[in-house]
């Protein structure tokens, strides 16, 4: 696969470009976004679904342009999909062959089922793990819904329901309740199946849960994964279904979204009319990630390997050139934590966290080795983007940041509580264990040159070695030890 692939993705709405850089195998990142909205389908459902001339046109420049973009980033490869408003327009060919003619851009316009896949195989790799999940996706002409469970894709829903084409059809002519009607009908098929979590993809409902982080003073400044209750989803829905424009500023609603966000909201109360559901997750991933994905993928069934994490990958390729003390940190660090957690009363599920973060403390250095810790803490905080909640990005992060010399300070702790492991002990017990593995390996061996035994509260370290710099940096770890340390 080429190292740079830009995908662009055509909906009812916008015409999107990301452009994908790999940095290893299944490893990636993203290297540029672009959007412009096109409205591709304006006045179409109007005309039978036609596609007008300007909003042709407006497409066709864009992607004009997109492609100048990727070419200065020397892409070698470009995907190109095209949603709802082309696969029902009965003028399509004349659309998908000018651009093919004259930009020399394959479209492959995609039916709803396949729409539907790519979110939900963005969703299955690159959110945390999904049990009893239905990923939903408002675009401008359709909506997309799919059950995940237990890691597994199944019951692909498309439906003809999406923002433009209810604005269109019913909101520009004050037809409320005909809106109801038939978003219902077309809900009708929505299978029956026990549903914990609704995921959402696409930009209504990115719109939506920004501004519900931003009325909750949420301290993490990050949409994808971000989560909260269902319960504060449908009043806020409902808030915005009531609201007039200056209200739906007042909100957190951009201006930008004014016209299309009731008929998106109104699709998410119909569906929670129906379904029941516990748990809201918010996806910064969807189609243009699954083509991408399943492109990367294509040799593993859609799914990257077990136990790969494709951000962390990126990171330990991007940040660190020999990563012997890495994979050092992570060993000691999980092994002290076996050593040492029914007496310091860790859960189990600590251990994966803390072991990342050993893993990944040493990528700061390579921006600024005296500021190693910050940096450190800001590239986790910022980039460990995938297959991660909100809780484990800040528990890793928080391990790094404090790393080596002390404990995470009180006001720390007291910023991020909602996301910190609820007992204040816990944290520290875990910045411990990293600190001292980080001290004990001062020497940086090639391999663990000690052993490492603990009974009755005491951590005995037994190596042929003299270990004079480990001894020195144990002791000068400033904050309350745990247990007793003897060489």
């Amino acid at each position: 696969m080429a190292k740079r692939v830009a995908v662009i993705d055509i909906g009812s709405n916008s015409v999107r470009m990301v452009i994908y850089e790999r940095t290893s195998r299944y490893a990636f990142h993203l290297l540029h976004e672009e959007k412009s909205k096109v409205r591709i389908s304006e006045n179409a459902y109007q005309d039978a679904g036609n596609l007008q001339e300007k909003p042709m046109q407006r497409t066709y420049d864009a992607l004009h342009d997109f492609l100048n973009i990727s070419k200065s980033f020397k892409v070698r490869k470009t995907l190109c999909v095209a949603t709802s408003a082309l696969r029902d327009a009965p003028n399509k060919k004349e659309f998908v062959d000018r651009v093919r003619e004259k930009l020399k851009l394959n479209i492959k316009v995609i039916d709803g089922e396949k729409e539907a896949y790519y979110g939900a195989v963005a969703c299955l790799n690159l959110l945390p793990q999904l049990d009893a999940a239905l990923s939903i996706d408002i675009g401008g002409g359709s909506t997309e819904l799919t059950l995940i469970n237990s890691q597994n894709i199944s019951q692909i829903i498309s439906l003809d329901i999406g923002t433009v084409r209810l604005k269109e059809l019913f909101f520009d002519k004050d037809d409320l309740d005909g809106a109801a009607k038939y978003i219902d009908a077309k809900l009708s098929t929505l299978p029956e199946a026990e549903i914990k979590t609704l995921v959402g993809i696409g930009g209504t409902f990115r719109a939506i849960s920004n501004a519900i982080m931003k009325q909750s003073t949420y301290p993490l400044n990050k949409l994808h994964a971000y989560e909260y209750s269902c319960q504060r989803f449908q009043s806020f829905i409902s808030e915005v279904l009531h609201a007039d424009e200056e209200k739906l500023k007042e909100i957190g609603i951009k201006s930008n979204r004014f016209d299309v966000i009731k008929p998106g909201a109104l699709i998410l109360q119909r569906v929670l009319h129906k379904i029941e559901i516990q748990n809201i997750i918010t996806s910064g991933v969807g189609v243009r990630e699954g083509v991408y994905l399943c492109d990367l993928l294509r040799n593993s069934k859609h799914k990257f390997p077990h136990n790969f994490n494709t951000s962390v990958k990126y990171l330990l390729d991007s940040n660190l050139s020999d990563n012997t003390f890495s994979v050092q940190l992570n060993k000691l660090s999980k092994k002290l934590f076996d050593l040492t957690k029914e007496y310091l009363g860790l859960d189990e599920s600590y251990r994966y966290e803390l072991g990342l973060a050993a893993k990944l403390y040493p990528i700061g250095s390579n921006l600024h080795f005296y500021s190693q810790n910050k940096h450190t803490y800001y590239l986790i905080q910022s980039a460990l983007e995938y297959g991660f909640s909100h809780k484990s990005i800040t528990l890793i992060a928080t391990l790094t940041k404090y790393a080596k010399n002390r404990l995470p300070a009180e006001s720390h702790l007291e910023k991020y509580k909602e996301l910190l492991p609820t007992d204040p002990n816990v944290t520290n017990a875990l910045s411990y264990i990293l600190s001292l593995s980080i001290a004990l390996l001062s020497h940086r061996p090639r391999n663990i040159d000690f052993e490492v035994k603990f009974e009755d509260g005491v951590l005995s370290v037994e190596s042929q070695q003299t270990l004079y710099l480990s001894r020195d940096a144990v002791a000068k770890i400033d904050c309350n030890k745990s247990f007793e340390i003897r060489f």
